[in-house]
């Protein structure tokens, strides 16, 4: 027997609104919620434990919820189970939930969030230097004070102590809840424009849509039957298997996939703005190259290109000889503040030709739901506009309560939710979930207006929060607000009540957060942050936690203004971005993507432009010789070549669970 709707507004009687509920049923919640549970076990041992996979739930895509629909749905194929499997809208559900969730328990989220303050405590003893600086300003409800409690955090070996934790744990875990309904409602309010008018292509999107058909008689989800996907698949499987089991085993044979050098870096001389070039052949990345608009990935490794050029330049006229994506200061050329700026120029550029769609969701929020447009968003766009106010009105409030003045905390928090909807139009547009941030935003604040513009408050304020914009990768709490994006195209393509998977999307949050804040307390207390294999001095998450400290003491202590490089370089990046849009829209022609230019200026790019580029040949040559048709007919195998990099990934993940992270 089928398992009924969730209880809902729709009219018994009406069969076209029975049919788009199909897949949010109590069945499918409650499988979602159980994944997040065990998905949330697993990257914490397999990701935090043992450090023996790096992107569990987080990513884009990311490897568990794009595995778990694919073995959920090869398991609904069996025949024991097909006359009570789960339908495709249903599968799409789990999948949707998950991937609102599940980046939760990973090390850019909550294994960042949760150390961010009481590490400032900790590193005081070896700095005594804060202690004078600025740890008397820090706000006591950040994080707790006691000395036993902070050892116990970073030694282990101890209990939590659940009453100083209290505090800290309702206020930056209310500020995340916050955090992610002020995007969600934003997201609600801006998808029918993004997804209707503007009809961006979602690739990303396309991934589980495509893997996950409906059967002959519609009546259970199955795997993708195009044989170019199962090749894709099958391709990528054995090749990523192959390098990872050599890297075990060094008897047997790899195949290597990158990065292989092409040429040394050049420490000394202009050609040291070259860096080190490399040979990198990855299927997954090779894959979304081809799947997104190839005027973009051709301006991603071209404009790399003029980075390079441009780094070069620079030490011929005299800087000091660095690699391209280690030039992360203001002078000349200043790659990332030119990212920067672009970034901001193309946010306020897509919200101004999204202006008609906001001035008529606001009308019909005065209406209420008496339009019958507002009936069928996800949720009615009063309480999206209701929604979006508070969340971002308490998070306002938590900068206030910090000792912020009130424009610096409407700025920050501005600025964070506007870099969350950048980056989930980008994904929607372009399939780039996976770069980084490209620029932090104290560093475009301090650079711009100068540190001693902020007190020091509002500098601790700016610092504690960092774990919400770095680094970026779809790693931090931005790629939930581009997975719901994802969801509502998602449901829109496969006639799923959106209205309904939005609440099993909160509901799906809420849980992971419950969960994974006492999963990873209880256990950081038994076993110590630095006793965690990603909590060790050799990875990002731990780096960052023991240092952001001494960013604060180099901004109290240095107080600078404003730099002239910073600001030029920033303005120079949103006018390329500007103008690179503007002709966009003018020659149908014209061959150069703003955010290709984006994806140039971010640190990462150095091993992706040769991806982007062959990615880019590829797609050229199909669509000259083999025209639309041959390219939609080898889209599965790009997509396969997706999967079957992830499910490489989970079969390791799963042999490190088993072997207790001994392999």
């Amino acid at each position: 027997m089928r398992s009924a709707p969730i209880p809902g507004t729709a009219a018994p009687g009406d069969a076209a609104e029975e049919r788009a509920q199909r897949g949010v049923t109590w069945r499918a919640v409650l499988l979602a919620l159980a994944l997040l549970i065990l998905l949330s076990l697993a990257a914490f041992w397999a990701e935090l434990v043992w450090y023996r996979t790096y992107d569990v739930n987080a990513g884009c895509p990311a490897m568990g919820p794009i595995t778990s629909l694919f073995l959920l749905t090869a398991l609904m194929s069996l025949p024991g189970l097909r006359r009570v499997g789960l339908s495709r809208g249903e599968l799409l559900t789990v999948f949707c939930v998950v991937i609102a969730g599940s980046p939760l328990v990973s090390h850019g989220i909550l294994f960042w969030m949760l150390p961010k303050v009481i590490a400032f405590y900790h590193q005081a003893q070896i700095h005594p230097e804060w202690t004078t600086s600025f740890i008397s300003v820090v706000p006591t409800w950040f994080a707790p004070t006691d000395p036993a409690a902070i050892e116990g955090f970073f030694e282990g070996k101890a209990a939590v102590p659940w009453s100083l934790w209290w505090t800290p744990l309702a206020a930056w875990s209310g500020f995340l809840l916050c955090l992610f309904l002020a995007t969600l409602c934003a997201v609600i309010i801006v998808q029918r424009q993004w997804i209707t008018n503007e009809r961006l292509s979602f690739p990303i999107a396309q991934i589980p849509l495509e893997m996950v058909q409906d059967s002959e008689r519609g009546r259970a989800g199955r795997l993708s039957g195009a044989w170019m996907f199962w090749i894709g698949v099958l391709v990528a499987f054995l090749l990523n298997f192959l390098n990872g089991l050599s890297r075990r085993l060094p008897a047997v044979p790899a195949i290597p996939l990158g990065p292989v050098p092409l040429m040394q870096w050049q420490k000394v001389g202009p050609l040291a703005g070259l860096g080190e070039i490399d040979l990198v052949l990855y299927p997954f990345m090779i894959a979304i190259a081809y799947l997104i608009p190839k005027e973009l990935s051709f301006s991603a490794w071209f404009f790399w290109l003029v980075r390079m050029a441009l780094t070069v330049g620079a030490i011929a006229a005299g800087a000091t000889p660095q690699r391209p994506e280690e030039w992360y200061g203001a002078s000349f050329p200043a790659p990332y503040f030119q990212g920067g700026g672009a970034a901001f120029a193309l946010l306020l550029w897509v919200f101004w030709i999204a202006r008609h769609h906001f001035a008529r969701a606001a009308r019909l929020a005065v209406k209420g739901g008496a339009d019958p447009v507002d009936r069928h968003e996800p949720l009615p766009y009063r309480w999206a506009f209701l929604g979006f106010i508070v969340s971002f009105g308490l998070m306002v409030c938590f900068c206030l309560a910090a000792g912020c003045r009130p424009v610096f905390a409407v700025v920050l928090i501005g600025l964070i939710v506007g870099y969350y909807l950048l980056m989930a139009r980008v994904r929607a547009e372009t399939g780039i979930g996976f770069i980084p941030f490209p620029l932090e935003i104290q560093d475009g604040l301090t650079s711009i207006l100068g540190s001693k513009a902020f007190t020091s408050r509002e500098i601790v304020t700016m610092i504690s929060t960092r774990w919400t914009f770095f680094p970026g990768f779809g790693q931090s709490a931005e790629v939930i607000t581009a997975n719901a994006l994802e969801n509502y195209k998602i449901a829109d393509a496969a006639k799923i009540n959106s209205r309904r998977l939005t609440l099993a999307v909160i509901a799906g949050f809420v849980v992971t957060l419950i969960f994974g804040l006492y999963l990873l307390l209880t256990n950081i207390y038994r076993q110590g942050y630095f006793g965690l294999g990603m909590g060790s001095s050799y990875n990002w998450p731990s780096w960052q936690t023991r240092n952001d400290g001494g960013r604060i003491f180099e901004y109290l202590s240095n107080p600078a203004g404003p730099e002239l490089n910073g600001i030029l370089a920033f303005s120079a990046g949103a006018a390329v971005a500007v103008v690179l849009g503007l002709f966009r829209l003018r020659f149908w022609w014209w061959p150069f993507h703003p955010v290709g230019y984006i994806a140039a200026n971010v640190w990462g790019i150095q091993e992706n432009y040769m991806p982007f580029f062959l990615g880019w040949a590829l797609k050229v040559l199909v669509v000259r010789y083999g025209g639309l048709r041959l390219y939609r007919a080898t889209v599965p195998l790009a997509i396969g070549l997706i999967v079957g990099d992830q499910l490489n990934s989970l079969v390791w993940t799963v042999v490190a669970l088993v072997t207790k992270g001994q392999v």
